[in-house]
């Protein structure tokens, strides 16, 4: 097993989801509860690094948000209501 002092081996890769990376935080401080030996400045290394993930998980779902709300939402009602107002235009004129 690995040791979890090094913050690699608790944050494995690029994609990273937030929940395994509380569980490993939850654990490694259970593991600093049984050997308490570790120093603190890890402790606080790996909350910084939590709230840099925190953060860049917030600013991503931010973008998601907007994306799809305002990329995709946005024109698909404005065509929408072109539609309705076309058709009604069209069926005036046919009468």
């Amino acid at each position: 097993m690995q040791s979890p002092n090094n913050i690699e081996n608790l944050i494995p890769g690029s994609l990273l989801h937030l929940s395994s990376a509380t569980e490993k935080l939850v654990a490694k401080s259970s593991l600093n509860l049984s050997s308490p030996d570790l120093p603190s400045q890890e402790d606080a290394v790996l909350e910084r690094k939590l709230r840099e993930l925190k953060a860049k998980q917030e600013l991503r779902k931010d973008w998601i948000l907007f994306i799809v709300r305002d990329v995709v939402i946005f024109p698909t009602t404005i065509l929408f209501i072109l539609a309705i107002s076309g058709y009604s235009l069209f069926t005036l004129i046919k009468k």
